[in-house]
Formats: structure tokens, C-alpha cells, sequence
């Protein structure tokens, strides 16, 4: 029952993203759309029932979740090449813990220079070699939020600057933001998301690559279609596939932070 539930939730965002991405301006392109599948509290048992039905590249917010994840004796049995991403918040003390998670794919929340230096040098340390580099985003505050974690748009070239000069165990693939929750679409395109493709513009300026060079993640299970259409290559996606989280995890989880 979990596996067909989860599997049917899971086709309908893939046939969302796709007639998204059909709805862009003619021209746009960009790469393909990746699918975060942000599992949040989920039980275990809807993280395989995800992974059976094709979805690799999974989510969560707090470090301590993703170690109880990646080391979960089912899911390195059932779900090899599994790639787990960062999504939340990351603390500078919880950084060596994080590059030891097995199966670890990206960082989306680099929004420091303090925080890079430490990733890199952690990740240096638990993988040896420079040749299997940690991707990473930097993450943007395009609201202006105190609450909200980022760096501010206008540090986000020199931030961009000091991995790819720096860190040479991580890699720099995009931006990311949250951008303001219950943004009405009604009322035009969301102004955080047009923040970040300008960012993106700026950043690529900066540094002389290619805008399509680098990711854009932004859009979540309210507004990842919107988000599609403006030019997000990365939807992070969560109760569309997995259904309502444990508030009492939540909770736990926050108090751990």
C-alpha cells in the first residue's frame, strides 16, 4: 500500500514537472529539472518506496536526520546509490558529522565563506582526495528575512568566488533560496525567484561562466511549478510525494539544532 501510494504521488510531480517545463518561454531551455524529494520525518519505509519507484536524490533539513538516514542498515542495503542532500541550516559544529553521512551528494545552504572553508576542510579529511568533490549551492536570502538563513544577494559572487578559488574539494554548481512562504502566484512571478535569476546573472558575470552553467534551486511543493516555469533546475519537493510530516520530529529534531 505505501509503495503504490508513494510511487502514484511520485508520477504525478514527475508529469507536473514536465508539463512545467513544456510551459517555459520559448527558448529558455536549461538542463533538465532535477527532482529533490525532501523526506522530512518521513518513516523509512516511504524513503524505499520512493527509491523502488525510481527517485534517487532525497532531502532533509537537519544533520542529525540525515545521519540516522545514511547509516540506516535497510536503506545502504536496499538503496545503493542513494544521494542525500542538505537542505536546512547548517551549523559550523555540526560539519564533521555531515561529511561522514554516507552517500552525501550536495550541500544546498553554503551562505558563508566560514562555512565553506570548514566543509572543505572537513571534507578533505574524510575523503582523502580533491578528485570526489562535494557539490555545493549558495544559498541566498532573497526576501531580506532576519529568520530566513543566506547570505545577501550582493555577497554572493565573492562567496561563489571563494569555493572555486579556495575549496578545492567542493564544487560550486548554483544558488539556492526559500524565498517568502505563501507567496501568492496570482499576483505575478514570484519577486524571490526573479532575485535569483538575476543573482545567477551576476554571479555568472562575475566570474565569467555561463548562466545555464549554474543551477538554480528554488521551488517547493506549493510553488515548484511556478518555479519550473521562471527557470529553477531544482525543485525540492516534499509532502506532494510523501504526505503530511511528524510535527513531534519536527519538534525533536529543531530542539537538536
Amino acid at each position: 500500500m505505501v509503495d503504490s501510494e508513494v510511487a502514484g504521488r511520485l508520477q504525478q510531480v514527475r508529469n507536473n514537472i514536465k508539463a512545467a517545463t513544456l510551459r517555459r518561454p520559448q527558448g529558455s531551455g536549461g538542463p533538465e529539472v532535477r527532482l529533490l524529494a525532501v523526506c522530512k520525518t518521513q518513516p523509512v519505509e516511504r524513503i524505499l518506496a520512493a527509491y523502488k519507484a525510481g527517485q534517487r536524490h532525497f532531502g532533509g533539513n537537519y544533520v542529525q536526520e540525515l545521519e540516522e538516514r545514511g547509516f540506516d542498515p535497510e536503506i545502504r542495503k536496499q538503496c545503493p546509490d542513494i544521494r542525500w542532500h542538505l537542505i536546512g541550516h547548517l551549523q559550523s559544529n555540526k560539519v564533521n558529522r555531515l561529511t561522514r553521512i554516507p552517500g552525501l551528494h550536495m550541500v544546498e545552504t553554503v551562505d558563508s565563506r566560514r562555512i565553506a572553508t570548514a566543509l572543505n576542510a572537513s571534507y578533505q579529511k574524510v575523503r582523502g582526495s580533491n578528485d570526489d568533490r562535494l557539490q555545493v549551492m549558495v544559498q541566498v536570502n532573497t526576501s531580506a528575512e532576519e529568520q530566513k538563513s543566506g547570505c545577501d544577494p550582493a555577497e554572493a559572487s565573492g562567496l561563489v568566488r571563494h569555493i572555486h578559488e579556495q575549496c578545492p574539494c567542493l564544487e560550486a554548481v548554483g544558488l539556492m533560496t526559500i524565498g517568502q512562504y505563501d507567496y501568492d502566484v496570482s499576483r505575478g512571478p514570484n519577486p524571490d525567484m526573479l532575485r535569483l535569476l538575476e543573482c545567477r546573472r551576476e554571479v555568472a558575470s562575475a566570474l565569467g561562466v555561463a548562466e545555464r552553467g549554474l543551477e538554480l534551486s528554488m521551488g517547493m511543493t506549493a510553488d515548484y511549478e511556478h518555479a519550473i516555469e521562471l527557470g529553477s533546475t531544482h525543485v525540492r519537493v516534499g509532502e506532494a510525494i510523501f504526505g503530511k510530516r511528524d510535527a513531534a520530529k519536527m519538534a525533536f529534531y529543531e530542539s537538536q539544532q
